[in-house]
C-alpha cells in the first residue's frame, strides 16, 4: 500500500507540473469562463422563468458558444488521453520503468498508482471548473442553488469523473500495447474521433437495430444521455429534451431518484466500459515482459 501511495504522489506531482496538463487546464478554464461571460445576458433572460434556475447555467446555450456540458463531453476525453497515452511506454523506452520495478515495488502498484493519480487529477480539474462557473453564475443571476440542484451537480461531477476515467484507461491501454509514444497517441485520438463521429453524426441508426446498438455503446453517447437527464430535471427521455429544448425545463420535474432510475442502465454501461478498459490494461501490463535498456 505504501508503494502505491508513493507512485500516486509522484504521478500527481508530475501531472500538475507538466506543461501539457497546465495548457489543457488553462484552456478548459478559459473557455468555461468565456462561455459564461459571453452568454451572461442570454442565460439571465433564459432562467428567470424556470424552476431549476441554477442548473440552467450548465444547460443553457447562448448565441456565441454551445453548452457548458458540451465542453465537458468534448474536453474530458482530451484530458484523459493527455494524461495516459505515454504513461507506460515513455518510461519503458527511457528505461525508468525497469529500474523502478527493480525496487521492492510490485507491478500492480505502478499501474494502479498511475491510474489513480490520473483520475484524481481530472477530478480536481473538473470540480474547480464547475465551482468557478457556479461562482460566476451565482454573481450573474443572483439565485443560489437549491439542495436538489446541488445533489444533481454532485452526481454530474461523479459521472464526469467516471467518463474521464474511461478515456484515461483507454489511453493507458494503448500506451501498453504500443511501444512508440506517437503510435499510442494516434490510436487514442483515432478512438476519440470515431466516437465523436458516432455521436455527432448518428448515421448508424439507419443501419437498423445493430447500428443503433453500436451507437448506444459509445461512451460519449452514454455520458451525454446520463447528464442531460440529470441536469434537465423534467426530462424523461432524450426525445422530450429535444421537444422542450436543452435549456428548457418541463413543468412536471422528476425527483433525483426518478432521474437516476431512468439513466441507471446507461450509467452502469459507462461504468462497465471503464472497468473493462482498465482491467484489460491491468492484465496486459502484469503479463508483459519488461527488459532494461
Amino acid at each position: 500500500m505504501s508503494g502505491m501511495i508513493t507512485v500516486f504522489w509522484k504521478e500527481l506531482a508530475d501531472n500538475f507540473t507538466s506543461w501539457r496538463f497546465l495548457i489543457l487546464f488553462a484552456l478548459v478554464f478559459g473557455i468555461s469562463i468565456l462561455a459564461i461571460y459571453i452568454d451572461a445576458q442570454y442565460i439571465k433572460e433564459a432562467v428567470t422563468e424556470t424552476r431549476f434556475v441554477f442548473l440552467q447555467l450548465y444547460t443553457t446555450s447562448g448565441q456565441a458558444l454551445p453548452l457548458f456540458i458540451f465542453f465537458i463531453a468534448f474536453f474530458m476525453p482530451i484530458v484523459g488521453i493527455a494524461l495516459g497515452f505515454d504513461a507506460i511506454n515513455s518510461e519503458k523506452n527511457s528505461g525508468t520503468l525497469s529500474r523502478l520495478l527493480s525496487q521492492p515495488i510490485y507491478r500492480d502498484v505502478v499501474i494502479n498508482g498511475k491510474f489513480l493519480a490520473g483520475v484524481v487529477t481530472m477530478a480536481i480539474m473538473l470540480v474547480s471548473v464547475v465551482m468557478i462557473v457556479a461562482g460566476i453564475g451565482l454573481r450573474i443571476i443572483g439565485v443560489p442553488p437549491s439542495s436538489e440542484e446541488v445533489i444533481r451537480l454532485m452526481a454530474f461531477l461523479a459521472i464526469s469523473i467516471v467518463y474521464g476515467a474511461f478515456w484515461l484507461g483507454l489511453a493507458i491501454l494503448f500506451s501498453i500495447l504500443f511501444r512508440r509514444v506517437a503510435t499510442s497517441a494516434l490510436a487514442s485520438i483515432a478512438a476519440w474521433m470515431f466516437f465523436i463521429f458516432m455521436f455527432a453524426f448518428p448515421f448508424f441508426t439507419q443501419l437498423g437495430q445493430l447500428g443503433l446498438r453500436v451507437m448506444q455503446a459509445s461512451p460519449i453517447t452514454l455520458f451525454w444521455q446520463v447528464i442531460m437527464v440529470l441536469l434537465v430535471p423534467g426530462a424523461r427521455t432524450l426525445g422530450q429534451i429535444a421537444e422542450t429544448g436543452v435549456g428548457g425545463t418541463p413543468t412536471s420535474a422528476l425527483s433525483v431518484d426518478q432521474s437516476l432510475l431512468i439513466v441507471w442502465p446507461h450509467l452502469v454501461s459507462l461504468l462497465a466500459l471503464t472497468v473493462v478498459c482498465f482491467a484489460i490494461s491491468y492484465i496486459r501490463f502484469m503479463r508483459e515482459e519488461i527488459r532494461s535498456t
